[in-house]
């Protein structure tokens, strides 16, 4: 079940950088509470429809394989910092409170629930290679 969530999520983020990176302004119109956080600028939303993009494409990886892991843990890492950002501008007062009824759904949720589907499989990453170190480093001593 995991996996398919993995799946689907990691296209929804995926088509997500697809249209911000080839239809910027009707992204930017369509988002509620984006157009609060500043003027319109092309540039900077293909950029982060890039970073989208990777993100989301990561994420499929990871259901397709689990050794994809470190790619899918950069990818939560995005989301999470991303998140961060917006809880720092929230705490600093250069965004209204109201924002969080537009960020939590799409900004704060998406991120935890990165960590919460990738998180198994880098800790089983992290195991196994911990295992491989350790047979390494046997190997090596008991030359």
């Amino acid at each position: 079940m995991r996996a398919v969530l993995t799946w689907m999520f990691g296209l929804g983020l995926a088509a997500n950088g697809l249209i911000m990176l080839a239809a910027p302004a009707e992204w930017y119109a369509a988002l509620p509470g984006v157009a609060d956080t500043g003027p319109f600028n092309p540039h900077f939303v293909r950029d982060i429809g890039a970073a989208y993009l990777v993100a989301g494409t990561a994420l499929v990886a990871l259901a397709l394989t689990a050794n994809t892991w470190p790619a899918a843990l950069a990818a939560a890492a995005f989301l999470a910092l991303h998140a961060f950002v917006h809880l720092c501008d929230l705490a600093a007062g250069r965004e209204h409170a109201h924002a969080l009824v537009v960020d939590l759904p799409t900004i704060f949720v998406p991120a935890f629930f990165a960590i919460w589907l990738v998180w198994p499989s880098a800790r089983r990453g992290l195991s196994t290679k911990e295992k491989n170190d350790d047979r390494m480093v046997s190997a090596t001593v008991d030359r």
